[in-house]
């Protein structure tokens, strides 16, 4: 047995910690060490990731500029539309850049971290998931982790210029409300985007081949959220305003900031529930993403 070691260097120690490190300290620092090395192998994963796409610089400078055109031209479809009729469902085109570039960004920067989860279908086939399994960390922390896709930052950067230019030649009584709810509204957004591409990933483990008919909501949903939910039939202010709610992620805080009141089943003060419709969104998420996990016997299976 190992003798202890003497008082007097024991107590020196103790003197020096209680004076050094306060016991608040010691008990605040573990649970931050503890997040550190939790999310460390992460971090690392998605550092050699981004570092591997670097490392083509020509190809990732084209990757740039494609995801940039697509982006660009979607914006200019809103503006070829907006040429033809000065106003649609109540909306000027500066007041539709608003819309347009809170939707657009919040779903850019979803896509750029979650948006690589349609690729479980190919990890299903190819059973490619069951690596997954073998490691110590949750499943969904490593499918979104897999990947990340540094050209997305592009298509970010179209939506992130169409929020500022629309806050600029728009009208908006700049009080710290208007700037909770637009922060608030931004954060909310890419939460109900990041959910949509996780329920899409939990309804592929019974799918398996049925990317198409998720991503028409996916990216269905984003298409819809970029246009003014007034013109919305009501089979669809049900479907995109509150089953999955598209309008919460750009047209209803819009219509706040605007102080505009909004069309008849979607009210202009429903802006400030963003958030709630982001956990909505969450709920039905891990809903089918715990169903699908359940569902799935392996690879062979």
């Amino acid at each position: 047995m190992v003798e202890p070691p003497a008082a007097e260097p024991l107590a020196a120690v103790s003197a020096v910690t209680s004076t050094a490190v306060p016991a608040s300290g010691l008990v605040d620092a573990e649970p931050v060490a503890g997040w550190r090395d939790r999310l460390r192998p992460y971090g690392a994963v998605l550092a050699s990731r981004a570092r591997s796409q670097l490392s083509y610089r020509t190809n990732f400078v084209l990757d740039l500029v494609s995801s940039l055109l697509s982006a660009v031209v979607e914006l200019a479809e809103v503006w070829v539309v907006f040429h033809a009729a000065t106003r649609l469902g109540g909306l000027e085109f500066r007041q539709m850049l608003l819309v347009f570039g809170l939707a657009d960004l919040a779903f850019s920067l979803a896509d750029l971290v979650f948006g690589h989860c349609d690729r479980l279908p190919t990890y299903l086939r190819a059973g490619t998931l069951d690596v997954f399994y073998l490691r110590p960390q949750p499943l969904l922390a490593q499918l979104i982790t897999s990947e990340v896709s540094l050209r997305r930052l592009a298509r970010a950067s179209v939506g992130l210029v169409a929020l500022v230019v629309g806050l600029v030649l728009c009208d908006i009584d700049w009080r710290p409300a208007a700037v909770v709810l637009l922060v608030s509204s931004l954060v909310s957004g890419v939460a109900v985007f990041a959910a949509l591409f996780v329920a899409a990933g939990g309804l592929q483990f019974f799918l398996v081949d049925g990317r198409e008919m998720t991503n028409a909501f996916v990216y269905g949903g984003r298409y819809a959220a970029t246009q003014p939910a007034s013109v919305w039939g009501r089979p669809l202010r049900l479907v995109f305003g509150f089953f999955v709610p598209m309008a919460f992620t750009g047209y209803l805080p819009a219509l706040v900031l605007l102080g505009l009141p909004g069309p008849a089943w979607l009210p202009g003060w429903l802006g400030w529930c963003a958030p709630m419709a982001a956990v909505w969104a969450w709920s039905v998420a891990l809903g089918c993403w715990r169903l699908g996990v359940r569902h799935y016997q392996g690879g062979g299976g």
